[in-house]
């Protein structure tokens, strides 16, 4: 694996190490250095959280090909000195060696073999203390919720050395913060915008939480958010029909106190349930639903389009009144009629059938069953005369000459 994608992978993996030769157990992000007077050496800088004040480093090294036993001598940084000239400890002919109980600074291990140095690694080490985390309601409108954060390093910078020089090196610390709630909802870029302002508030009530991290520690705050934000909503049911078309409405909509409901033809309501709506007029109608809370917020919502079909009338030329339940009656392919008047003459001229209605009436018509004047006796096969008038909800009429014709009835 090339060193630049290894060490890309080890900023990713705790606990941290160096292409698997020094590593610290605990440790909650590594940076590297970046020293003055060698720009391409990145040893590693580890961080651990010390929120109680007892917290202490661990460092292990070992051989990156992990075979064979080595010396190990460790040495801390000395300021008084400007080098690593504090011997720690030393171990001889182990397959690798460990440090405990260390505090902040900088720590190099030297591996031997046959008394020869075959390797030297080293790096710092730093304790972070808590960030600051303060999370409130900053503005709550109808439309809107703006949130408050606050997200800062108690430590602001890590101090360590140039080996070569001893001069001082500044690793600033890094805040990254990110609000959610629960249960979830909008928040935009909670990651980037550290007081968010979001325009499709909660329905429900939720918490606000922001979390808080720097190199080495966490922290979170949180507030409840009790929402007033109002949803206007409904279903209906059927949306597509010939008048007369009677729609019925169900709400589905959150806090609303105050209801008005305009059906698209002219006609409101201010129920919250409001009686099924009759739509006569052949058309396509909305229906625009707007509902105020008791704290005067707001919302509306238009619904899909509902269709009355136009009115159209068609006639068979043949039936079969023979109870097979196919064609058994003759009555006319009709939508949107609000009247209707039929008449059926034998051959001679006799009227056999006759129907006049509208409303339910209509409604209920199931045509003209082959039967005389709707008595018992069935009328001979042949070929009978009919003459049709009618009336649709969009005011065509339907009398012309043809709708004067023919229709043969098998049996």
């Amino acid at each position: 694996m090339p060193v630049r994608l290894r060490s890309l992978l080890v900023m990713c993996m705790l606990p941290v190490s160096l292409a698997a030769q020094i590593s610290a157990p605990g440790a909650k992000s590594v940076r590297y250095t970046s020293y003055p007077s060698a720009p391409a050496v990145k040893d590693p800088i580890f961080f651990y959280c010390n929120a109680s004040g007892t917290e202490t480093a661990a460092l292990s090294a070992q051989r990156s090909k992990r075979t064979g036993n080595y010396d190990f001598s460790w040495y801390r940084w000395n300021d008084g000195t400007g080098s690593f000239s504090i011997l720690l400890k030393t171990e001889t002919s182990v397959p690798y060696s460990a440090l405990s109980g260390l505090g902040q600074g900088g720590y190099r291990v030297q591996i031997d073999s046959s008394s020869v140095k075959v390797e030297e690694l080293t790096c710092w080490t730093f304790f972070d203390t808590p960030p600051i985390a303060e999370a409130s309601l900053q503005q709550q409108l109808c439309n809107r919720v703006a949130l408050s954060g606050r997200a800062e390093a108690t430590t602001q910078n890590f101090f360590y050395r140039d080996p070569a020089t001893a001069a001082t090196v500044t690793q600033k610390n890094i805040i990254t913060f990110l609000w959610s709630s629960s249960p979830a909802s909008v928040i935009p870029y909670p990651d980037v915008n550290i007081n968010p302002v979001t325009y499709t508030p909660p329905l429900e009530d939720v918490t606000y939480k922001l979390s808080v991290s720097s190199l080495g520690c966490s922290s979170e705050a949180s507030f409840f958010y009790e929402s007033i934000h109002v949803n206007a909503d409904f279903s209906l049911e059927p949306s597509e029909g010939e008048a007369p078309l009677e729609v019925s409405f169900t709400d589905k909509s959150i806090r609303g106190e105050i209801y008005s409901w305009d059906f698209g033809d002219d006609t409101i309501s201010h129920l919250k349930n409001p009686a099924p709506h009759i739509y006569y007029k052949p058309g396509e109608y909305t229906v625009l639903l707007t509902i105020e809370s008791t704290l005067h917020c707001i919302d509306s919502v238009r619904s899909e389009k509902i269709t009355v079909l136009p009115s159209s009338l068609d006639i068979p030329n043949v039936f079969t009144p023979d109870d097979d339940g196919y064609n058994d009656r003759f009555r006319i392919e009709s939508k949107s009629l609000r009247f209707v008047s039929m008449q059926v003459f034998s051959q001679s001229g006799i009227k056999v059938y006759g129907f006049s209605g509208e409303g339910e009436r209509l409604k209920d018509w199931e045509g003209w069953d082959g039967k005389i004047n709707n008595s018992s006796v069935e009328a001979r096969p042949g070929i009978y005369f009919y003459i049709i008038r009618a009336f649709g909800w969009d005011d065509i009429k339907y009398d012309s000459r043809e709708y004067r014709g023919f229709v043969y009835l098998y049996r």
